[in-house]
Parts: C-alpha cells; sequence; structure tokens
C-alpha cells in the first residue's frame, strides 16, 4: 500500500521514472529525483534514525534540511540529509544510529 499522495486539487506532481533502491539491504522503489525521505514515507516507513544522545526514535519532520531528524547513511556517507536529497536508482540507504559510523 502506497501513501503517496497522487494527486492534489493545488498541487501538481512530476514524477521521474520508477527505481529500485535499498534500505538496509531490502529492496525499496521510488521516482527518480524525489527525496529520498518522501520514498520512504510513501512506503510506510516512519523511522529514519535514532538520536545520538537518548536514543529517541527520528523521522520525517521538517522537509527542507533545517533539521536532523531525517539524517541518514546513503552510499556509505553518514549524516545525508534524506530530504532535500534526491532519490537515483541503486542508491543503498541505511538507517543511522546516532551520529553514525564512519568505517575506516
Amino acid at each position: 500500500m502506497s501513501l503517496r499522495i497522487e494527486e492534489h486539487p493545488i498541487l501538481t506532481f512530476k514524477k521521474g521514472k520508477k527505481v529500485t533502491f535499498t534500505l538496509d539491504g531490502k529492496k525499496m522503489e521510488g521516482f527518480e529525483g524525489e527525496p529520498i525521505a518522501a520514498a520512504l514515507h510513501a512506503a510506510g516507513i516512519r523511522l529514519l534514525r535514532h538520536s545520538p544522545h537518548k536514543n529517541r526514535a527520528r523521522g520525517f519532520f521538517c522537509a527542507i534540511g533545517r533539521c536532523s531528524s531525517c539524517m541518514m547513511e546513503v552510499n556509505g556517507v553518514v549524516n545525508t540529509m534524506t530530504c532535500i536529497t534526491p532519490l537515483a536508482a541503486g542508491m543503498e540507504v541505511k538507517t543511522q544510529k546516532g551520529h553514525g559510523a564512519i568505517e575506516p
């Protein structure tokens, strides 16, 4: 079941082509060019990361890149703001815990 808004009386939506990407190794689908967080939200994914100090769940919040709630690891880059990062085919997205771990 998709939670994507397909029609709206005021807003218009121009979709890119349908692409696949992974979230924590699980195959997902979205539209090329849409924010990663929007594709995850449409797929019913609400948990994007855990806060650094109290390990609290964080999700899609501001959608304009001003908060840190949507930070995830994307293609090996930690602290990527998924609300403003366009989706591309084959992206590897991972749920981030705290500040994220950088592999040596």
